[in-house]
């Protein structure tokens, strides 16, 4: 068995009261103890707001100035195009869509409600929500901290309402900035494959819930492609 690393950002919390988010948040690190950053999220209110910023500042300067240090490393405008938009989303779908194919919960994760953490080098290694409150289903055993949705279906569709709020606006700058290079519907199949990769890899983690997860994550597209994004891959014609 993998060692839990010890992570100065997560032992450094002031978790003042533990809610549903906190527990689900670290059993989402044991998923990857040795990066624990890589699933879950933090609570704005236990963290110092060092290298923290709000998502929905992104596309205010912040994402051209991504997008070219990330064109300049890598010498093509839609290779940056695809690098950043495969870390917004892990950064606010991934995330969210671990947490409900394995314990039918989510988070908030539109805009207003998710904040992005930098490393030294000012890449997205860690997020956080300013409201801890979890959607999640009826037979939930928590009391405090959640709120209750009638089935599995409207969780899918809040979750991805949520997250397609976010990521729009992020994709379709993306798309700007690359001159085209790189289209909206080619990042929302990407944003398509994160989700069946998640939907198999988390019982790959767990050891079990595969027909659970599996239900989860086509529920989570099925919604998606009702709001009109080709997360399904096109047919190519001939």
């Amino acid at each position: 068995m993998t060692a839990a690393v010890l992570d100065p950002l997560i032992d450094g919390m002031t978790i003042r009261r533990v809610l549903p988010l906190h527990e689900s948040s670290r059993r989402l690190r044991a998923l990857s103890p040795d990066s624990p950053r890589v699933h879950g999220v933090a609570v704005m209110a236990d963290v110092s707001r060092r290298r923290w910023w709000a998502l929905d500042s992104v596309t205010s300067g912040r994402l051209a100035a991504m997008f070219e240090s990330a064109a300049d490393e890598l010498g093509d405008r839609r290779a940056a195009a695809q690098q950043l938009a495969a870390t917004f989303t892990h950064a606010v779908l991934g995330r969210a869509v671990t947490l409900f194919v394995l314990e039918g919960r989510a988070w908030d994760a539109g805009p207003g409600n998710l904040w992005m953490h930098i490393d030294s080098e000012g890449s997205i290694d860690w997020a956080a929500v300013v409201d801890p409150t979890l959607r999640v289903l009826p037979d939930d055993p928590a009391t405090t901290g959640v709120v209750r949705l009638p089935n599995e279906l409207a969780l899918a569709t809040w979750t991805a309402h949520r997250c397609h709020r976010s990521l729009e606006p992020i994709f379709d700058g993306l798309h700007h900035l690359s001159r085209g290079s790189l289209t909206p519907a080619a990042m929302w199949q990407m944003v398509g494959s994160a989700v069946v990769i998640t939907a198999t890899q988390v019982p790959m983690l767990t050891g079990s819930g595969e027909v659970t997860c599996m239900r989860r994550g086509q529920a989570v597209l099925d919604a998606l492609s009702g709001f009109g994004l080709p997360v399904r891959a096109l047919r190519r014609a001939g």
